[in-house]
């Protein structure tokens, strides 16, 4: 990439020795070695002409070694070779004004820059104190002037001139360079410089890096024989190159290398820049870096002759971002060389897009008058023309660093090539990702990918099939897909060109293996590691060693044999990050990965749709386009999981995903990852496959438990909705073994639709329904009579047919679980079922229905004349049985079927009749029972029964109701004795107690003696009789 046009021709045939030129506003100044002021009309741009407007001859006696600009006061700065700094005003160049203080002044500096201050007034009562003043801006402008041995300053405020500064040195500067506000570097000679305060005004030393042991004097040596041409100007003692190249950073030329100086006075960067010779002068046009290179010293690269050097002047310009040489341009600029010139190398101002001066005059003294001085200008290419260039050749990290380095102001389309926002940056920074990414660094790749937005089919599409599948793009398609240069194509080393070529005007040449100007990298041990000497520079390309060969081509090694997993391990990184991100961003739809299977697959959009969703962060993306972005994102996902982390496969499948199913299925059968493949069918509701899978693969099972267990686990799991696929996929299992089957049906996760189970049951096997229907009752506690019923009469069904079948095990099983359940349970319709019953068969479970009707009677006689069974007839009896209720008389009811039969039967009945009557005396009437005994039944046959009716309750009640009647009257007859008796108190009774006589006092009349005492003497006299009783 090319900065700057080729050498514009401004103004020739100046006669006299150009030394110095400045700039301001249309008007170019242009200082002789005369002392005189040329002034040229100017106007920048790539046809720009500079006409003489005025001379002003006399402005000083000797040389005007340096021109400069102080704005606060419209006045040119003029340093001439009488070592004296006047002041001329703008623009009629009146006045020269002297500075007295600025006496043998050898350079100066002028620096104006914006201060914000806080003004002087008293802060309001009403303010708060940690609040923030209004701060008033003031124009502050330096002019710094190194004399012998001394600094001074001179200083403007808003035009307001302020108190001149001096301060002692050491030594002379002769070269100043500002490195902000504060802050400026002197450099004394070549070798010293300084850093000088001006808030302090002191010095501060510079700690400058060893250089390397390659001096002029080997230069010197390796230039005799070659033209002589290294020899021109390397005895005279030269001025100390040092030029400030942004904020904060000088750049100090030191012999063959340039350093870089931060505030601290320490080396800021680790980098330096490498000249073949020590440079001549040094310049600085934001942000490109002019280097003057000496005749005869930058070798040269045409391939039809002898290695030898470049015999005219060369301008070298390099980036002070990347230390990059851009470009190399030998003097003169438009023609062949018509003798031996020299060159200056003149910028007004270090701003960027500024414009850069080169002056030639011809050293021949005679061609000088002839032809006098020539003025070129470098003028820089437009921001956008720049930076286009750098991303067509691939150097993303320079084109965002030179990005970085650029206001709006001038770079109006800074942020996109529509103004409106941050794409252009954007999109050199994932161009730069991708060949990031290209060259193996993926982690830093991936989270510029991150930090953009980028999107992910984009990021996917930069690996093989294996992870992308059909989004695979080939590398020389990467950058194109990221918006960059249709086809990329790297630089390799150019072929030596031919010495006319490299004098053609505008001859660019490309940082390259010749090795014109290195960034030099110092490693832990020695800078001179690293340093190329211009002997390198002119070997052929096969004697270089590995090392510099690394360094100076660029084209990528083999990536090595595990670059493919470092990359999938760095895309894991990825991924997990963006499915959290996108996942936030579906659910404020409220679309979560559980209903993919409700969306169009990924399969069914086209690479150009995925492929052109915009880099847009995902809360501006639609739901449709982020739905597409979780699919890329979990196949990718998944398959990255196959290739590096297989044991993680198996939880991201049984999870909710937006995993494509057809770009994974084939991939997991092949690596036999069946299970994994099951519940991905699962997660995204394609049940049929997956039972087909469970199915094929039983076939190799041997064992019952392990071919069936799995395909019931997952019928298990499957709602009322899939019940269509649930009885499908049942009947192998259900022929295989009935038992194992039946599980699926009885799962306590899912309850299916107990109706549609029982009808797909009962038509593949009658058996299997009322087993599933006996569990609904049993275990479930189903008392809906539709159930019950669909039992009773599939138990009598069955038994019918196994009847007829003549399969007298299952009839007699069958009738017996009828048996059990009518029974047992009053949930179905007695009068249907014992309707259904054959009328000359299943007499017992018409005799238990006809006990469920209450027709009591009707069912003993089935029990005793079509049963005979006597023994059920008496147990059912005593199942009915309740004293004081309607069935109290139950016993007699069958002693009457004994002893009174409706029917004939051949049985003898008597003997069953008289067995009740001895078991269940207590429960018969006695005198309905001896009614219906027969007249030649013995008393001794019924003696036990004769017993307990004497014995019986009613009998004993007469007997103690008699008793107690007798007692009652005995007791009330002694009552009757004893309230007759009398007792007399006269005058002479004497109480038995205290021997005193009664008299008038209260007495007590003791039973049942009759013996009278005091009232106060009844306690003593009664226990006193007490014992005397007891006694």
């Amino acid at each position: 990439m090319a900065p700057f046009h080729p050498p514009r021709l401004l103004a020739t045939g100046v006669k006299e020795r150009i030394e110095a030129v400045t700039r301001q506003a249309d008007r170019l100044y242009l200082g002789t070695s005369t002392g005189s002021l040329y002034v040229y009309g100017f106007e920048h741009g790539l046809d720009a002409k500079a006409t003489l407007i005025e001379t002003k001859k006399g402005i000083s006696r000797r040389a005007i070694e340096q021109l400069g600009y102080v704005k606060d006061i419209n006045s040119l700065v003029i340093l001439s070779a009488e070592m004296q700094v006047t002041l001329l005003s703008l623009p009629d160049l009146s006045s020269p004004t002297p500075l007295p203080k600025a006496k043998a002044a050898f350079s100066f500096a002028v620096h104006t820059f914006v201060e914000h201050s806080e003004p002087d007034i008293p802060r309001s009562p009403r303010s708060s104190p940690g609040g923030k003043r209004m701060t008033v801006p003031t124009v502050v402008t330096h002019l710094l002037i190194g004399c012998r041995r001394k600094m001074v300053l001179y200083s403007w405020r808003d035009g307001d001139a302020q108190e001149v500064k001096e301060a002692t040195l050491p030594h002379s500067a002769r070269t100043i360079a500002f490195l902000n506000d504060s802050i400026v570097s002197l450099s004394y000679d070549t070798a010293t410089h300084v850093l000088f305060s001006l808030e302090t005004m002191s010095t501060t030393e510079i700690s400058m890096p060893p250089a390397p042991s390659t001096s002029g004097a080997a230069i010197s040596t390796l230039g005799k024989g070659l033209g002589g041409y290294m020899t021109l100007g390397l005895g005279a003692k030269s001025k100390p190159c040092a030029t400030n190249v942004g904020d904060n950073e000088v750049l100090i030329a030191k012999d063959n290398e340039g350093a870089f100086v931060g505030p601290d006075g320490r080396p800021s960067r680790t980098v330096r820049i490498d000249w073949p010779a020590p440079p001549d002068e040094i310049a600085f046009v934001k942000p490109y870096i002019f280097s003057l290179l000496p005749s005869g010293t930058v070798p040269s690269k045409s391939p039809d002759v002898a290695p030898a050097f470049i015999s005219s002047p060369v301008v070298q310009i390099h980036s002070s971002i990347s230390i990059s040489a851009y470009q190399t341009i030998s003097f003169p600029f438009d023609a062949e060389p018509s003798g031996q010139y020299s060159i200056r190398l003149l910028t007004p101002s270090t701003n960027a897009g500024s414009p850069l001066f080169v002056t030639s005059t011809p050293t021949d003294r005679t061609q000088a008058v002839n032809d006098g001085s020539t003025i070129w200008m470098f003028a820089m290419k437009p921001w956008t023309q720049q930076l286009d260039e750098l991303v067509n050749d691939g150097k993303y990290g320079e084109a965002l660093a030179l990005l970085e380095t650029l206001d709006t102001a001038v770079l109006p389309d800074k942020a996109s090539p529509d103004g409106c926002d941050d794409r252009r940056k954007d999109l050199i920074q994932g161009l730069d990702a991708v060949a990031r990414f290209r060259a193996g660094n993926h982690n830093s790749a991936l989270d510029t990918f991150i930090a953009l937005n980028i999107n992910p089919a984009k990021v996917v599409a930069l690996y093989p099939e294996s992870v992308a599948g059909r989004l695979s793009t080939p590398q020389d398609r990467w950058f194109a897909l990221f918006g960059g240069p249709s086809r990329h194509i790297e630089k390799e080393s150019q072929p030596n060109t031919t010495a006319a070529d490299e004098l053609k005007l505008g001859n660019e040449m490309e940082t390259s293996s010749s090795g014109l100007s290195k960034t030099t990298f110092p490693s832990s041990g020695s800078i001179m590691s690293k340093f190329i000497s211009p002997l390198d520079a002119i070997r052929p390309s096969s004697a270089k060693d590995s090392e510099t060969a690394s360094i100076t081509t660029t084209a990528r090694k083999a990536p090595p044999a595990d670059d493919f997993s470092r990359s999938v391990e760095s895309l894991l990184r990825y991924l997990p990050d963006r499915r959290v991100k996108i996942a936030a961003a579906l659910e404020a739809f409220n679309i979560t990965p559980a209903q993919a299977h409700r969306h169009t697959s990924l399969s069914e959009a086209s690479l150009e749709e995925l492929l052109a969703m915009p880099d847009s962060p995902l809360r501006s993306l639609t739901p449709e386009q982020l739905i597409r972005c979780a699919q890329i994102v979990d196949t990718a996902l998944f398959k990255s999981y196959l290739i590096i982390r297989p044991g993680l496969l198996g939880p991201l499948c049984r999870r909710d995903n937006w995993c494509e199913v057809i770009e994974m299925e084939g991939l997991l059968l092949d690596r036999g990852s069946f299970s994994e493949l099951i519940d991905l069918y699962n997660g995204k509701k394609m049940h049929s496959k997956a039972l087909e899978l469970l199915q094929k693969l039983s076939e190799k099972e041997a064992d019952m438990e392990d071919k069936l267990r799995p395909s019931i686990l997952y019928l298990q799991r499957l709602g009322p909705e899939h019940l269509d696929q649930i009885f499908k996929y049942s009947k192998w299992v259900l022929e295989q073994n009935a038992d194992h089957g039946f599980e699926i049906f009885t799962s306590e996760e899912v309850v299916l639709p107990k109706a549609h189970v029982a009808s797909f049951l009962e038509n593949l096997d009658p058996k299997l329904c009322a087993r599933y229907l006996e569990f609904l009752i049993t275990e479930r506690g189903e008392e809906s009579a539709d159930y019950h019923n669909r039992l009773v009469e599939l138990y009598l069904k069955m038994t019918k047919v196994a009847k007829k079948s003549g399969n007298q095990e299952e009839e007699r099983l069958f009738y017996d679980k009828l048996l059990h359940f009518i029974d047992t349970t009053d949930q179905y319709r007695i009068d249907r079922l014992f309707g259904l019953l054959p009328s000359d068969d299943m007499f017992e479970a018409k005799a238990i229905l006809l006990g469920r009707l209450g027709r009591h009677g009707a069912a003993l006689e089935l029990y005793v004349y079509k049963l005979r069974d006597y023994a059920k007839a008496e147990e059912y009896c005593k199942r009915v049985y309740v004293h004081s209720d309607d069935t109290d008389d139950i016993f007699l009811t069958l002693l009457r079927i004994y002893l009174r039969p409706l029917v004939k039967t051949p049985d003898d009945l008597l003997t069953p009749a008289l067995a009740l009557i001895a078991r269940h005396s207590l429960r018969l009437d006695p005198e309905a029972t001896l009614q219906l005994l027969p007249p030649l039944v013995r008393a001794q046959d019924v003696r036990a029964f004769l017993i307990s009716a004497l014995r019986q309750p009613v009998f004993d009640t007469k007997t103690v109701c008699n008793i107690s009647k007798a007692r009652s009257e005995q007791v009330a007859r002694r009552l009757m004795y004893l309230e007759s008796n009398r007792v007399r108190v006269t005058n002479t009774r004497i109480c038995p107690q205290c021997h005193k006589r009664i008299g008038p006092s209260i007495i007590s009349v003791h039973a049942p003696g009759g013996e009278v005492t005091h009232y106060h003497c009844r306690e003593p006299f009664a226990k006193k009789l007490k014992e005397m009783r007891h006694s």
